[in-house]
């Protein structure tokens, strides 16, 4: 979800999706806002903004819908927003408010910088792959969460010089390591199994996807071998090394093709295809759709 802070400049050299930075209004603290979502909403409308604007962020954010109802979009996946849902949208990933609706909550932005450097709140912050939504109803959770968001709240709203950064790092590290007791939507998928060498895989993959799709050259790079890759892959998302990789290319590719109107070819050159026609066979490979055929079905949509 968009910050209620940031304003829309220019794109980033290379991004060909709109990208919004962490600028809050009012820093109260840095790198970290605590708001009502329907507070966003109204900054949005008071800025002109579309409220389907499709855009990637370049920090975290949860927010907890306590009340109304509506729809948000996160990279091709529409979530029904009520009571009791609980969305984390990451860096890097495409979203857009599809149908705000009613819906009200409490909205959560942080940069990856902002909480406490212990080994599980890295690996939580650092899981760019997470699950974006979470439907936790009337649950023990999400009773739990809505008291140290509260709190978290409480904290930020004290007078500037009172606040302490280091309790709201501290709560906050608290409340992603809750989200974490969560049983995964995906059963075949478990980011902790992966242990460090899944994590740096990833890491890594974040950085390198448009250069290599080579397991070889991750391996080598990190100091590992192609089987420890793929037995750390496997363990997390029950997908050896060469999905996964292969997987990360498709996703940027489906935001690419639905989000810009760049050419096919410069979509193909961007994520390292020497030649639009291998592109078009690996797209095809991996989604069952031409490329051609997912834009057009994906951009009618907008």
């Amino acid at each position: 979800m968009v910050s209620a802070g940031p304003d829309i400049g220019d794109l980033p050299e290379g991004d060909a999706i709109l990208r919004l930075d962490f600028n809050a209004p009012e820093e109260r603290v840095p790198g970290f806002e605590i708001i009502d979502l329907a507070t966003l909403h109204e900054r949005r409308r008071r800025r002109g903004r579309p409220t389907d604007l499709v855009h990637r962020v370049d920090f975290h954010a949860l927010t907890l819908i306590t009340e109304g109802s509506g729809e948000h979009a996160v990279d091709f996946v529409t979530h029904p927003c009520r009571p009791g849902t609980l969305l984390w949208v990451r860096p890097g990933q495409v979203q857009s408010f599809v149908r705000p609706g009613t819906a009200n909550g409490t909205h959560l932005l942080f940069t990856p910088a902002f909480p406490p450097h212990t080994s599980s709140a890295d690996r939580l912050v650092n899981d760019w792959y997470g699950p974006a939504c979470r439907q936790l109803g009337a649950s023990p959770t999400y009773a739990v969460l809505s008291t140290l968001l509260g709190q978290l709240r409480a904290e930020y709203h004290r007078p500037v010089e009172a606040i302490s950064a280091e309790i709201l790092q501290l709560l906050l590290a608290t409340v992603l390591l809750q989200i974490d007791r969560l049983p995964h939507p995906d059963s075949g998928a478990d980011p902790g199994a992966g242990g460090e060498v899944y994590a740096r895989f990833r890491a890594e993959l974040e950085r390198r996807y448009a250069t290599t799709r080579r397991a070889a050259d991750y391996a080598q790079h990190l100091g590992y071998t192609v089987k420890t890759l793929t037995r750390a892959c496997t363990a997390a998302t029950g997908q050896p090394v060469k999905h996964v990789i292969d997987g990360r290319v498709a996703l940027e590719a489906q935001r690419l093709l639905a989000h810009t109107d760049e050419p096919v070819a410069t979509i193909a050159r961007r994520l390292g295809f020497d030649e639009p026609t291998n592109f078009g066979k690996f797209f095809t490979r991996h989604t069952g759709v031409a490329p051609g055929a997912f834009r057009q079905a994906h951009q009618s949509r907008q």
